[in-house]
């Protein structure tokens, strides 16, 4: 609900201010709709996680929920994770304006 939502050419970030101060949260939600073949909706979910261990540093402290948009054959941590960093920070800027206005 607090929540802000972002979106990539790649991918649909949701995110909030992390409960834990310590280090980023990762949450993924891929379903039937994205691709039907269950091998696909796991590929793009280990894609997912390996972008986030990778990007986990150099990540504002957020709770951050990953969504795909697009097609399945277009994923890679190459991409994916350059899309994360900058998803991640104009997130927490859209964070911020918000709890400036009101």
């Amino acid at each position: 609900r607090e929540g802000v939502r972002v979106r990539g050419s790649l991918i649909l970030l949701v995110a909030a201010p992390s409960l834990n101060p310590l280090a980023p949260r990762l949450g993924l939600s891929v379903g039937k709709k994205f691709a039907k073949s269950a091998v696909a909706r796991n590929r793009v979910r280990r894609i997912f996680r390996e972008s986030f261990r990778l990007a986990r540093p150099d990540l504002p402290v957020l709770d951050i929920i990953m969504i795909p948009m697009g097609k399945g054959e277009a994923y890679t941590v190459q991409k994916c994770k350059p899309e994360l960093l900058r998803l991640s920070k104009k997130a927490m800027q859209k964070w911020h304006k918000r709890q400036e206005s009101g």
